[in-house]
């Protein structure tokens, strides 16, 4: 296990990727008090990681902190299939804010515009 400090955090979050990576967790510190815990996704050897992922992007999504893009790269899904996984979960695409709208509508262009390529 090791230890990382916020501003390393900031300074290179690689470094403390890797380490959880390779030691399994890292501990975030605040003013020499534990924060946050940092573990690699893949030594959590879940049964499902997929679905985890899944998961994560839908919750992420649902609660606004990320783009339906965003879930989609997570969840590792076409973005087609990721708007079509959250509108069957009665998600709404579309946020309250012109600019969430805006780039909603954006992503469901590109996602037509790929159906269409692909075909």
């Amino acid at each position: 296990m090791q230890t990382v400090n916020i501003r390393q955090l900031k300074t290179n979050p690689s470094t403390a990727l890797t380490a959880a990576r390779e030691n399994d967790m890292v501990i975030v510190m605040n003013r020499d008090h534990p924060q946050a815990l940092l573990v690699d996704l893949e030594q959590l050897k879940l049964p499902d990681l997929p679905a985890v992922r899944v998961a994560l992007a839908v919750s992420l999504f649902r609660g606004g902190s990320i783009s339906a893009g965003f879930a989609a790269r997570i969840a590792d899904k076409p973005l087609a299939d990721m708007l079509t996984l959250l509108s069957s979960q009665g998600i709404p695409l579309t946020g309250t804010n012109k600019a969430a709208v805006d780039e909603t509508r954006e992503e469901i262009r590109a996602a037509r515009d790929w159906l269409t390529i692909a075909a």
